[in-house]
């Protein structure tokens, strides 16, 4: 019988399982991935871009868009794709936003026809693109100026069949003039846009300067100036955070008039990054909610004039008041988050304006350098052929003679340089002279650019020599480009001192209301207006009302729970009720935990720590301390370990007043009139309190603890404490019954 040949696969369980590190497996797998977003993707470099913007306009550069007539934007995609190896939406998407059309940049860098969307519209999309048309804007010469003079490296592409620049020598700090957002692993990057004329003034200063304060930038560069305009509300002292460290938070607000013939606002800017969407829904749900009454209609009525939205007021409506109102609760007001990371030499770097100016300023000298040394070459090596020129000059016979007497074409080189002592260059430039042109005419107007070459050669080796001199022709370059390009601020900027910055608290409708809460959780604000002629609550079977108040909507609603929690809530954030309905249902409100229910609600304006919490255990203790205890510096909803969790909580309630009184009800039908000032205060929320209702027999417990109100003779129960209580009276149990609590 023949032998089973073995198969050759490895199945899972003959595997041999190899351990690894989970340091090592980050350090092999994950870190070239983290490398490669920061480095590849998402942090833009010293020149402005990312390689992905880098990549699309360098190739429309190469197919000629930058003078050129514009050319359907799917060919210039599909031509990226030679640098890029992505896909084409991803593509046309980086094109998009630096188009004109989309309005995302200060000065955009492509020249575009047809729909590009909007950076302010999340539904506003782009078309196809087969439809549009795109090429360079006139601005873009100054990201190529020198390209073609080696100023920049140049690398292979992904398929080595071309090379594209590592980066771009733009001749302006683009990296400040034009936004950049960029999310990679475990860092990111928000740069806004600066105006291209203060950078520059920034600039020379700085180039002047090199020691130049932070405060002294801060005069040139006054602040971020954003496409969409708006206002900033200008912080020195935030601002000079963001200068300094390159981190920190801008505030910009909407720009409006008022038109008193229509009666309407006119919106028209708003603040970089809001959505005009997302503007209309939330305007859409405070008009609904009843939050802002006084707009009748509101619209977006963007046209070809621009950007507009507009606000129908009713008839003595105050326009200032509602966006004050829209300001807080709207993104019409929105604050812009700096993160200026930047790649340096492969590097990301967390740097503030005058970094990122020096960084700058440290790359153009060696682009200049590049392109000043190219230039020298270009004029050494001209100089070298006039001077073989000028060797020929004195006897052009000569040369004639030698090419004439030559046999072979190959020894007519190395015959003139032996005869007139010439470099092979020299002599293969006299060689490939037409015969025409072997006069004393054509040589003697060749030879007369000598002097010239040779100052130019003197001019651009002092240059290179001398720092200064680069610095000083970088000046130069931006001041013409300032005159150039240089437009007026689109973001005002107006002083966040004079300005009043409202909160949400400040546009609360304040009227009276009445707080119900009952036994299994429900809660109702009534206005007094519906209270009139019925005040009889609806409730569940077998709920009763255990609290009940007066108070105004501008308050806070204080809630103490039967699992040892408190919670804090805005009165005006709770829906309105009527004594017909059962009301909200607070557990769902607050968000509690399953089974959790109220024990007591009470409206305050602060935490008041002269006022106290009284609560009640089932075991027949009760606690009693100061309303201090739950005041926090942030503005805490929730709170955890309100009180002891030893025992069973049956009651709480809020004490203004030590001479108070509560009566505690057990399940055998026996009450206490319990004062406050009988329960010993304590500092420690969680303390288990002392023994108040004596109980007996030894299983029996405290069930209930209600107001005096509840009862009709409350002062027939009270003793002195520790007490086991007195038999509820009849009379009592019948009051109790109304209330619908049954014995």
């Amino acid at each position: 019988m023949a032998k089973k040949k073995k198969s050759a696969v490895v199945t899972y369980e003959e595997a041999e399982a190899t351990p690894q590190l989970i340091t090592d497996t980050i350090e092999k797998n994950y870190m070239p991935y983290v490398m490669s977003v920061i480095i590849s993707r998402a942090l833009p470099e010293i020149d402005g871009f990312k390689p992905s913007h880098r990549k699309l306009l360098y190739t429309m550069y190469t197919m000629g868009l930058l003078s050129g007539p514009r050319t359907k934007s799917a060919n210039v995609v599909g031509q990226t794709m030679r640098l890029n190896p992505h896909g084409d939406a991803a593509i046309y998407e980086t094109l998009v936003r630096m188009t004109r059309g989309n309005e995302a940049l200060l000065h955009p860098f492509i020249d575009s026809k047809g729909s590009f969307g909007k950076q302010y519209s999340r539904d506003m999309a782009y078309a196809a693109a087969r439809y549009t048309e795109v090429k360079l804007d006139s601005f873009c010469a100054e990201l190529f100026s020198g390209i073609d003079k080696d100023a920049v490296d140049m690398v292979p592409n992904y398929d080595n069949t071309t090379t594209e620049p590592t980066l771009l020598p733009t001749t302006f700090p683009n990296i400040l003039v034009s936004s950049n957002l960029g999310i990679a692993v475990g860092m990111a990057c928000n740069i806004c846009s600066f105006n291209l004329a203060e950078v520059c003034d920034g600039t020379i200063a700085l180039l002047k300067n090199p020691k130049l304060s932070v405060d002294k930038m801060m005069d040139y560069i006054k602040g971020p100036d954003f496409p969409g305009g708006a206002t900033m509300l200008y912080n020195r002292e935030q601002l000079r955070e963001i200068y300094s460290t390159g981190v920190g938070s801008i505030t910009l607000r909407a720009r409006y008039q008022y038109d008193p013939v229509q009666n309407c606002i006119d919106i028209l800017q708003i603040p970089y990054s809001s959505c005009i969407e997302n503007i209309l829904k939330k305007i859409g749900e405070l008009v609904k909610n009843g939050k802002i009454k006084d707009i009748v209609d509101y619209r977006d009525a963007i046209d070809l004039n621009g950007f507009r939205l507009s606000l129908d007021l009713k008839k003595g409506a105050s326009a200032d008041k509602i966006m004050d109102m829209l300001y807080v609760m709207t993104d019409l007001q929105k604050n812009f988050d700096c993160n200026f990371n930047i790649l340096v030499n492969g590097t990301p770097r967390q740097m503030g304006v005058i970094d990122i100016l020096n960084a700058w300023i440290d790359f153009r000298i060696g682009c200049l350098r590049r392109e000043l040394a190219y230039d020298l070459e270009k004029k050494r090596a001209k100089l070298h052929l006039l001077l073989g020129l000028s060797a020929i000059l004195l006897d052009i016979d000569k040369a004639i003679a030698i090419i004439r007497s030559t046999p072979n074409e190959a020894d007519v080189v190395p015959n003139l340089m032996k005869g007139f002592d010439l470099s092979e260059i020299q002599a293969e430039h006299i060689a490939e002279i037409k015969l025409r042109h072997l006069n004393r005419e054509y040589i003697t107007n060749r030879i007369k650019e000598l002097e010239n070459i040779q100052k130019e050669i003197e001019h651009l080796e002092s240059v290179l020599a001398d720092e200064l001199k680069i610095k000083e022709l970088i000046i130069e370059q931006l001041k013409e480009i300032k005159k150039k390009y240089g437009k007026p601020r689109k973001t005002q900027i107006m002083n966040a001192e004079e300005v009043r910055v409202l909160e949400k608290e400040d546009f609360i409708e304040n009227y009276k209301v009445r707080l119900v809460t009952t036994k299994h959780g429900y809660f109702k604000k009534i206005t007094a207006q519906s209270l009139r002629g019925n005040d009889e609550q609806k409730l569940k079977e077998g709920d009763y009302v255990i609290f009940e108040e007066d108070a105004d909507n501008v308050k806070d609603l204080f809630v103490l729970t039967n699992k040892a929690q408190a919670y804090r809530y805005k009165l005006s954030d709770i829906e309105v009720s009527k004594a017909s309905s059962l009301g909200e249902y607070l557990p769902s409100v607050l968000g509690m935990d399953e089974g959790e229910v109220p024990l007591f609600c009470k409206a305050i304006t602060d935490i008041n720590p002269n006022h106290q919490v009284a609560v009640f255990f089932e075991n027949g203790k009760a606690a009693r301390f100061s309303m201090g205890v739950y005041a926090t510096k942030g503005n805490r909803r929730k709170t955890v370990g309100a009180y002891s969790k030893r025992a069973v909580a049956i009651g709480a309630f809020y004490v203004e007043d030590e001479k108070q009184k509560v009566v505690l009800r057990s399940d055998a039908k026996k009450a206490l009139c319990v004062a406050f000032k009988d329960i010993s205060f304590t500092q420690a929320r969680d303390a288990q309190g002392n023994t108040v209702f004596s109980l007996k027999p030894a299983k029996s417990k405290v069930i209930a603890a209600e107001p005096t109100q509840f009862y009709e003779m409350p002062e027939h129960y009270h003793k002195r404490t520790p007490s086991m209580g007195s038999a509820i009276t009849p009379k009592d149990v019948q009051a109790l019954e109304k209330r619908g609590i049954v014995l």
